[in-house]
């Protein structure tokens, strides 16, 4: 059954009007998606790749798998590293979406399971747009299809009424199709996916038709299970996927890295000037996260409490890039203890009555004695009080 194509695919020369008579460009948009981004690392790959290809792939599973981690090709490009972690975890799931099974990304909030998901999608189907984001108000059709209602009144039910889901659009193109948060989805329409992933059809019943899936097509999906409001998977489900548990930075170094690379991105993006040097104000930033994370301190002398937050990766970065924004327009420009501090303050303190008392606690048992802290400190001090 061929499926109306109703949203323009990327590449496809559509464009979308930001004004009258000016079209949109991709040098316009505030974050490009990742085919976008990296295309000419992809282009590198893809001339430098050899080895067999799953139908309708891109690259090579090796490939995808140089593209997320990173290195160098035998004609000098260096592909720059998209995940720091575990190369085994890249591999089993490069590897998954190669055969019948779904990927399941698992982890704690800002373990960089959509920043994979992208990624993945990107490079083996180089379309990471067939997006559902799941929330606890995701109906059946963001799964299955929905209608033209104008259509439907007017004609009745037919192929060009039809309205196909990203999911669906991946079956019949042989792509990959990405469903985020997939535990806030309700149980009910998660299970709309069973028949997809086991069966790799998609009955139309008011046709009295159905789409089967090409070859290519695969899904990957993220949950975490320490949010709240969110709704577990069912057994039946959660055998359609392979699970890939995405963990948290393994030593400070490599969190330090993600973190300074990601800031280094965002801030061309954001057009920030790029710091002097900003490496001891992220690396602060990633120590107190990791030790209120953690409940210890990096020496392993000192228990602490910790906050109610998840002091992920991702706030750092955000607390950071926060940071840069404001030494870049309030400051001179280099990033200070100053500059973080109200975006820690932020990050920690998410319940006011339990959190600020944890804070407190932590400033003055650690922060206060540590050597070379002492700006920190105050910087800290300063907005806390």
């Amino acid at each position: 059954m061929p499926v109306p194509e109703t949203i323009a695919k990327p590449g496809d020369g559509a464009e979308t009007d930001t004004a009258p008579g000016r079209p949109q460009t991709s040098t316009e948009v505030l974050r490009p998606h990742a085919e976008h981004a990296f295309a000419a690392e992809l282009a590198a790959l893809a001339a430098a790749d050899d080895r067999p290809r799953p139908a309708r792939w891109r690259l090579s599973p090796w490939a995808v798998a140089t593209y997320l981690l990173g290195g160098t090709l035998p004609d000098g490009t260096a592909i720059t590293p998209k995940y720091v972690g575990p190369r085994r975890i890249v591999e089993v799931a490069v590897t998954t979406l190669a055969t019948d099974r779904a990927l399941l990304l698992l982890g704690v909030p800002g373990t960089a399971k959509t920043w994979v998901s992208e990624h993945l999608a990107a490079a083996v189907s180089g379309d990471s747009t067939l997006l559902v984001q799941g929330t606890a108000g995701t109906p059946e059709e963001a799964i299955r299809y929905g209608w033209n209602y104008a259509r439907l009144l007017s004609h009745g039910p037919d192929r060009e009424a039809l309205v196909p889901s990203p999911v669906m659009r991946a079956m019949s193109r042989g792509a990959t199709a990405r469903v985020e948060e997939l535990t806030r989805i309700p149980a009910d329409v998660q299970d709309t996916l069973i028949t997809i992933l086991s069966e790799k059809t998609l009955p139309v019943p008011e046709l009295g038709e159905e789409v089967q899936a090409v070859p290519g097509f695969n899904l990957i999906a993220t949950a975490n299970d320490r949010d709240r409001g969110v709704n577990e998977l069912s057994s039946a489900l959660r055998r359609r996927f392979n699970t890939v548990v995405l963990p948290l930075p393994a030593t400070p170094e490599d969190e330090v890295d993600i973190v300074a690379r990601r800031v280094e991105q965002l801030g061309r993006s954001l057009e920030l000037p790029v710091p002097p040097d900003g490496a001891a104000e992220i690396r602060r930033v990633v120590t107190v996260f990791r030790e209120l994370r953690d409940g210890v301190t990096a020496d392993g002398r000192t228990k602490v409490k910790s906050p109610s937050g998840t002091l992920s990766t991702a706030e750092a970065i955000s607390v950071v890039t926060g940071g840069l924004a404001l030494a870049a327009h309030f400051g001179d420009g280099v990033l200070r203890p100053a500059d973080v501090a109200a975006g820690l303050l932020g990050a920690v303190v998410r319940d006011p009555a339990a959190d600020r008392v944890v804070w407190q606690e932590y400033l003055e048992t650690v922060v206060r004695e540590r050597d070379g802290w002492k700006d920190f400190y105050r910087a800290c001090r300063e907005v806390s009080a």
